[in-house]
């Protein structure tokens, strides 16, 4: 018999929160360029924090040093496109700092070099 507290809560499922809940029902992020790599990291200057969400939290305290947005998403063990939301909601608060890297492209001359030693072994 389970108490009233555990009504949301099921041993082999895990929490019964679906995701779109913890996002109140929003399915983009309000930050377009956050990608898989792009580190994110919780800014010195944080806000109060006491408006925010368990998951808000989890990913402040979780985002003391740089992690990527797939890293997040792993540690919190939601879908990628929830961790997307609820940082794009810390970055507009300016909770959290993104750290963005442009690819850097191989020089092609390089590329040719690489391809014709592959070759030449």
């Amino acid at each position: 018999m389970t108490s009233r507290e555990d009504w949301w809560y099921d041993e082999a499922a895990g929490p019964l929160v679906r995701p779109y809940a913890m996002v109140r029902g929003r399915t983009r992020p309000n930050a377009p360029d956050l990608h898989l790599v792009t580190q994110v990291r919780a800014s010195s200057f944080a806000s109060d924090q006491t408006s925010l969400t368990v998951e808000h939290r989890e990913i402040m305290s979780l985002c003391a040093r740089p992690l990527s947005v797939a890293e997040v998403a792993a540690y919190l063990d939601v879908p990628l496109v929830v961790v997307k939301v609820l940082l794009s909601d810390l970055i507009e608060r300016g909770d959290v700092l993104v750290q963005t890297s442009t690819p850097q492209i191989p020089d092609r001359d390089l590329l040719q070099a690489v391809l014709d030693g592959v070759r030449g072994i």
